[in-house]
């Protein structure tokens, strides 16, 4: 299998199985929504775009195509961080009124991510990475 698409792959899942067993833990439930819920920790988007800068960096070096991915993980973690968390602030602040309205709605809201939420999903990244690179 291709060692690109493993890397970026195990990243992801990994990240996303963390996410939901810490979920698991401390609400000592789940439903479905809460496998693809987005925000938390770890950060499963930059799990998948670390790994990806990173494999690409062990094969290739510093490529283009490396070049190329290090610009788009830095964009989907400023994402992540900044226009995510500032919207999702927003609306945490909407569904207060809502409560305090007594208004019955099924908005829903995602409140993008923490720094160190970032910085444990990049470290799943590289770690995924570095395991494909180094046993496949």
């Amino acid at each position: 299998m291709n060692t690109i698409i493993t890397a970026i792959v195990l990243a992801g899942f990994g990240a996303q199985t963390i996410k939901i067993i810490l979920y698991w833990f401390h609400h000592k439930k789940l439903s479905w929504h809460d496998v693809v819920v987005t925000g938390g920790m770890p950060s499963s988007h930059a799990a998948f775009v670390v790994a990806l800068a990173t494999i690409l960096y062990l094969q290739e070096g510093t490529s283009s195509t490396f070049a190329v991915s290090l610009v788009l993980a830095f964009i989907v973690i400023r994402d992540a961080l900044g226009v995510r968390r500032s919207v999702g602030q927003g609306g945490k602040e909407i569904q207060r009124l809502l409560r305090l309205h007594k208004l019955k709605s099924r908005f829903h809201y995602s409140l993008g991510h923490k720094p160190e939420e970032v910085v444990v999903g990049a470290l799943i990244g590289i770690a995924a990475a570095l395991s494909v690179y180094l046993f496949f």
